[in-house]
């Protein structure tokens, strides 16, 4: 196990500049997910950890280490491949085996290791096999297994499970949780797929544009998200936005007038100025269909997914469309009226700077 220390990391592609200074730190035995969509910067941060990319500007410590300028194979460290890389001439032994041997290590350590790592990946009757007669969740064992007999200080993980079919990603999702409390190493996983990095996370990190946008434990970022684009990101279906504006101060809160004039009062940090435009964000399982507790809008279902035990109502307001959670019990249809109450204690207020600045702590 080890402590990653990233400081002040850039990278560029000639003039196009990727990263743009990024600071973390990954605790021993932290299992920290690298999350955010294509693009923004999350695998070309994990190469430059594994020391397949030149870092541009900035310095990568492993247990206080500077390897920064150190050959992948010296850093201490495994990576597991979205493509899996194993060779197809090799069976599934002679895969998870062919870095020892090529690191000379004693036939019978290898093979204590090889043992070891397949027992706990419940591979050990697919030693025989080749690649080929493996389903895409073997392989993905295999290629963990590969990481494994290394006992790497540092697992890397790109998009280990993106090739699965949705029922295998959620069958390794769990073998995957489970391996990190058997494990207790310290992994840096990169996945652009959130449901993945609540589920296993310890302290997730959001990045967008190159940028970390927000880091913390998962459910501190689900409840309480630094800015819009967290709070967009983080949570399935994703948070609703309304405009919003500020129409007076009383006391710590602010109130909000929202579609046709309804208001809200929401505490908030600091003074807002009055006329300020604000974003209101509230999510979907947190909109009620009636009751107490909230601003009650009325809306018309434009469309109803049931899908047996919740639903999601696409609820139209004053020209805008929101989503409703609600229980699968509830079968409404599209055209029909309901009210949809926005209950003041999950509301979130953001800024024009698109920061949080009111809501559920």
């Amino acid at each position: 196990m080890a402590d990653l220390e990233l400081m002040g990391i850039r990278k560029s592609f000639g003039p196009v500049e990727i990263l743009h200074g990024i600071d973390l730190a990954v605790r021993n035995g932290e299992f920290c997910v690298f999350v955010g969509p294509s693009g923004c910067g999350k695998s070309t941060l994990l190469r430059l950890v594994a020391g397949l990319e030149e870092v541009t500007e900035g310095k990568i410590a492993i247990d206080g280490r500077d390897v920064t300028d150190v050959q992948p194979a010296q850093r201490g460290i495994a990576m597991v491949f979205q493509s899996y890389a194993l060779y197809p001439h090799m069976d599934v032994y002679e895969n998870m085996a062919f870095g020892l041997k090529r690191a000379r290590y004693p036939k019978a350590e290898i093979e204590q290791r090889v043992q070891r790592a397949a027992k706990t990946l419940h591979i050990e009757s697919l030693l025989t096999r080749r690649p080929r007669d493996l389903s895409g969740g073997q392989r993905q064992r295999v290629a963990i297994g590969r990481a494994i007999v290394r006992e790497p200080k540092l697992f890397l993980f790109d998009e280990p499970l993106s090739n699965l079919d949705a029922a295998l990603r959620v069958e390794m999702r769990v073998e995957l949780a489970k391996l990190k409390a058997e494990l207790g190493a310290t992994i840096v996983y990169v996945t652009h797929d959130q449901i993945e990095a609540m589920t296993l996370a310890d302290r997730i990190v959001v990045m967008n544009d190159g940028r970390v946008e927000q880091a913390g434990a998962p459910l501190d970022l689900y409840h309480a998200p630094a800015n819009l684009f967290v709070a967009g990101f983080i949570g399935s279906p994703k948070m609703n936005f309304v405009p919003a504006q500020a129409v007076a101060m009383q006391g710590g809160a602010v109130v909000v007038r929202l579609f046709d004039g309804g208001t809200l009062a929401l505490p908030v940090a600091k003074p807002i100025d009055t006329g300020a435009e604000l974003t209101l964000g509230v999510r979907p399982e947190h909109l009620r269909l009636g009751g107490e507790g909230g601003l009650a809008v009325p809306g018309e279902i434009v469309v109803a997914e049931l899908l047996g035990g919740e639903s999601y109502l696409h609820v139209r307001i004053h020209g805008q469309t929101i989503v409703v959670k609600t229980d699968g019990a509830v079968t409404p249809h599209r055209g029909d009226r309901i009210d949809v109450v926005l209950p003041t204690a999950h509301c979130h207020l953001f800024d024009a700077d698109r920061r949080r600045i009111s809501g559920a702590a």
